[in-house]
């Protein structure tokens, strides 16, 4: 019987693919055959770590900021020479750097449009190329519900993050002749450094609004991952799955 979901064969590039979203789907994917590119800003010894638990050989990590000019092609250039292709991006960079809109400065909002939103423009248009020569392709972003209802003092994030859902969307109209599919991953609250900060208070009240009442882990969004990368999901494009335990329904 033929494995589900079976991505031997394949070469994924995980932006941001060290820590938290990025590592579990890097891990999924690596699980299920992929030959796999863990990319990393700043923490090279958390993206070894993650590049060995995928093992024998089938991972390397690439430093870079998606957020840099030249980042994107740089990117796609390093996977294609480790690996000979790029069949899946998992555009997963992103940070946040919260603030009321009236205390929100210029380089807050810039910092965070340029990675979340420009970086994801940049790689994706850098592996799109390659993509179409080999008339195959998963393009997989994560956004956020926060960029589907907003959220109160991340006026930035939510743009970015409902930037990239348009995008997608866009993309996945231009490329789906070439048999290139595009969607977006929302995820809800998830447990990662990212959400550190919050107060128990905060916390509560948000956990007043899940359906299935607790925060959710990284792993439980790297299996949506998994499936858009598949050959089983060759009929999904431009669809936003939201992986949020009931949070926001729409």
């Amino acid at each position: 019987m033929n494995q589900l979901f079976n991505l031997e064969g394949k070469v994924a590039l995980v932006t941001g693919g060290s820590r938290g979203i990025g590592r579990a789907i890097a891990l999924a994917l690596g699980a299920h055959g992929a030959q796999v590119v863990v990319n990393y800003a700043t923490n090279a010894e958390a993206a070894a770590r993650t590049a060995a638990e995928i093992g024998d050989g089938r991972a390397v990590t690439v430093a870079g900021d998606v957020s840099q000019p030249g980042a994107g092609a740089a990117l796609v250039d390093a996977t294609i020479a480790a690996f000979g292709r790029i069949d899946i991006l998992v555009n997963n960079a992103g940070v946040t750097r919260d603030d009321l809109i009236l205390r929100m400065s210029e380089e807050e909002w810039d910092t965070v449009i340029d990675t979340n939103l420009k970086g994801t423009f940049a790689v994706t248009k850098a592996a799109v190329r390659p993509m179409v020569r080999q008339r195959f392709g998963r393009i997989i972003t994560v956004s956020s519900v926060a960029g589907m209802v907003g959220n109160a003092g991340q006026t930035n994030y939510s743009a970015a993050k409902a930037g990239v859902i348009g995008f997608t969307k866009a993309i996945a109209k231009e490329v789906a002749s070439r048999n290139i599919t595009a969607n977006v991953i929302a995820p809800g609250f998830v447990d990662t450094e990212m959400t550190a900060g919050l107060t128990d208070a905060q916390r509560q009240e948000i956990m007043r609004m899940v359906a299935l009442g607790r925060t959710g882990k990284p792993e439980d969004i790297a299996p949506a991952a998994v499936f858009l990368a598949s050959d089983e999901a060759a009929y999904v494009t431009g669809h936003v799955l939201t992986v949020d335990g009931g949070l926001v329904m729409q």
